[in-house]
């Protein structure tokens, strides 16, 4: 198979297409195939709690969840499933129920006799997590595999005889000490600690099988999935169904983010049979989240427009490779000129205009144009403080690099380092001042006898990028792409076009700009967290700008009020891809029947003492199974181990092993300080002096 054929993950990168996942039956609820997208959640209750887990999952199945999840970490809660089951059946719910399973082999194979469906850990089902460094010869390697084979058929055995489904979900924080002194902390290691499971399935002819790649790290968890696909497809294996989810995605607006950053890139390239939000709320709180996020491909193929195939934009294959590729040919077209490694981040080589492109992170452009007026204090919405008192700004962590004004230039100074972008007409008009920059057409682009000496800004879609265009681009290294598309298959069109300009050479940096239909907040968080953070992942973007249509009605005040919030987004979305960090991260489990306190109460006060300290990562977790190994790349962990105990780590070190609850928020603190990454909070009075 050529280089070509080795990107090859998704069932095509220019139209919707849904991959074909084999059908896996659960309960009377199959999944796979021509299925819709289920959804899915997880109880919170303690598992012996069989009333409280009944009531729970009626809650959840009343919100949208279609497969309920329940934790059994012990044989007692294993066997409890029966009695939560029965009285589930006797309430007329027949939800499927899927055990989870991490530690015990005994509790798994007395929950496949019980439930629809198990899910196994493979990073810790056979083996123990010590975080050591171990160097294994071949044939010693081989001989894990053959003790891994060992312990798990018989598990397999009682699945095939039960009729039971099995998910074998790896999770990037739990690898096992074996995977990771292989293969490393890599997206090839989660991938191969599942295929190892699942050669052991097939081997004994048991095909019921999902497989999920989870991750906090939203790059990590996407790169996993799709090498997943590729190697299923490059060993011959059977395209089995997939589960999405972001792992420890946390709470609020950062979880929704996060979550569709992760899970709506796959959905866009038609990766994905099965999802699950997870968010430190109550478990109802999630299926609406995933119904939301999966609700907007139940047209898509019909509604998006057809765009240009890659191939389209130079030869890259000779006949002999189409010849050598042929099974794949219906695919090598739509990924021959791929010019970015779908499994490893890189980003976009672009040359620097102003503070654009090059080294520089991601900008935040806020497009405040249709504002009915603006003064001083109306920048608070961008994240510029203005205090009368002082008669200056104040930027925050969330302050906009750019405003764009259009036809309005603003009448005062702006803080500094704010820059302003105007309509090109308006430019002429205002006398070509040094300090606006121009936003002009494809069309004005073309003809524009005058420039500005450092930067200009061109609105370009997929179709204008023509030859020509890509000419004039290339020879002006003061232009700025302003990348849109009015195409329903959003993200793929606009990476198509990203595709086209690496294609040909042009280093230009590129704002990705996005505009929705008015409805609700949440929609529009979910979609461009996908739209924008789908091309985040791959490197490509030097800015971001959201924007809304415009409300006939709307005032002042609710103008502000939803700049605020795109601008809040925006910076939400570059945080949760990993390429722009201007906020704490919190890395907090969505809660489980092992929880040993309550996770929603502790990450809020966590949060409200801690979220001023930019760019440092806090991983909250309810037990020990979602413990240092979940928190994966947290600098910083809260982990429950005892009814009212808490151990703090420093990394995946344990450094404070059984402190007390009450006093657990302060020793993190004193951890960060001991660190010398603690800093004072700054109240929003003394910040703008008032």
């Amino acid at each position: 198979m050529s280089t070509y054929a080795s990107k090859i993950y998704c069932p095509s990168l220019t139209e919707y297409k849904r991959r074909e996942a084999r059908v896996v039956n659960i309960g009377d609820l199959p999944l796979g195939g021509s299925y819709p997208i289920r959804v899915q959640s997880m109880t919170t209750v303690d598992t012996m709690d069989t009333l409280g887990s009944v009531e729970e999952t009626l809650r959840m199945v009343a919100a949208g969840c279609e497969y309920v999840r329940i934790t059994a970490p012990s044989m007692k809660e294993a066997q409890n499933l029966l009695e939560i089951r029965k009285e589930l059946r006797k309430r007329g719910c027949t939800v499927p129920l899927i055990a989870d399973i991490h530690f015990t082999p005994n509790a798994a194979e007395l929950a496949a006799r019980i439930v629809e469906k198990v899910r196994v850990n493979p990073g810790n089902y056979v083996d123990k997590k010590k975080f050591q460094t171990i160097e294994y010869t071949d044939a010693e390697y081989q001989g894990e595999i053959e003790r891994i084979r060992e312990r798990f058929r018989p598990l397999v055995q009682i699945c095939k005889e039960y009729g039971t489904a099995m998910r074998i979900g790896t999770n990037h924080g739990s690898l096992s000490d074996r995977i990771l002194s292989r293969y490393g902390d890599t997206p090839l290691g989660m991938v191969e600690s599942a295929l190892e499971f699942l050669r052991i399935c097939e081997d004994e002819n048991y095909y019921n099988v999902v497989l999920s790649m989870k991750a906090s790290n939203t790059q990590v968890m996407v790169q996993a999935y799709r090498l997943l696909v590729q190697k299923l497809a490059a060993e011959g294996l059977q395209p089995y169904p997939l589960h999405l989810g972001v792992t420890e995605a946390g709470e609020a607006e950062d979880g929704r983010i996060k979550s569709a950053v992760g899970i709506g890139t796959l959905l866009e390239d038609g990766l994905g049979d099965t999802v699950r939000v997870s968010l430190t709320e109550p478990p109802e709180a999630e299926a609406p989240v995933a119904r939301m996020l999966i609700d907007r491909y139940t047209n898509r193929a019909a509604e998006a427009k057809p765009m240009m195939p890659l191939a389209n934009d130079q030869l890259t294959m000779s006949n002999e490779q189409l010849k050598d590729d042929q099974a794949h040919s219906s695919l090598l077209i739509d990924h021959c000129s791929l010019p970015v490694d779908p499994f490893q981040y890189h980003r976009r080589h672009s040359h620097e205009v102003l503070n654009l492109g090059g080294q520089n992170v991601p900008r935040v452009l806020a497009d405040i144009s249709r504002l009915p007026q603006l003064e001083y204090a109306d920048l608070r919405c961008v994240g510029h403080l203005y205090s009368a008192f002082l008669d200056k700004f104040q930027m925050n962590d969330l302050g906009a690099d750019f405003i764009y004004t259009g036809q309005r230039p603003v009448p005062f100074m702006l803080p500094n380092g704010l820059k302003e972008l105007v309509d090109y007409t308006a430019w002429l008009d205002g006398g070509k001042r040094d300090d606006h920059y121009p936003v002009l057409t494809q069309s004005e682009y073309a003809v524009a006898a005058a420039k500005h000496p450092e930067a200009n800004f061109v609105f370009h879609n997929l179709e204008s990028l023509t030859t020509a265009a890509l000419e004039q681009l290339r020879h002006d290294r003061t232009a700025v792409v302003i990348l849109y598309t009015d195409n329903a298959h959003a993200m793929p069109e606009i990476r198509r076009a990203f595709f086209r300009l690496m294609n040909f050479g042009i280093t230009n940096p590129v704002i990705i700009n996005r505009q929705y239909p008015e409805q609700a907040p949440e929609q529009t968080q979910l979609y461009a967290a996908t739209d924008v953070g789908g091309l985040l992942l791959d490197g490509l973007g030097d800015g971001v700008v959201l924007s809304t249509e415009k409300l006939p009605d709307a005032d002042q005040q609710t103008w502000l009020q939803r700049l605020d919030g795109l601008n809040q987004l925006s910076f939400g979305i570059l945080q949760a891809a990993r390429t722009r960090m201007s906020k704490t991260e919190y890395i907090s489990c969505p809660s489980c029947g092992r929880t040993l306190f309550d996770l929603p109460e502790t990450t809020a006060m966590i949060r409200r003492r801690t979220d001023h300290l930019k760019g440092v990562k806090i991983g909250i977790m309810g037990c020990i199974v979602n413990g240092p190994g979940e928190m994966a790349d947290a600098d910083y962990g809260y982990v429950g181990v005892g009814r009212g105990k808490i151990a703090l780590y420093r990394g995946q070190e344990v450094i404070k092993k059984s402190v007390p609850e009450e006093a657990a928020v302060d020793e993190l603190i004193n951890l960060i300080r001991e660190d010398g990454r603690w800093v004072e909070p700054v109240k929003l009075e003394e910040q703008v002096g008032a």
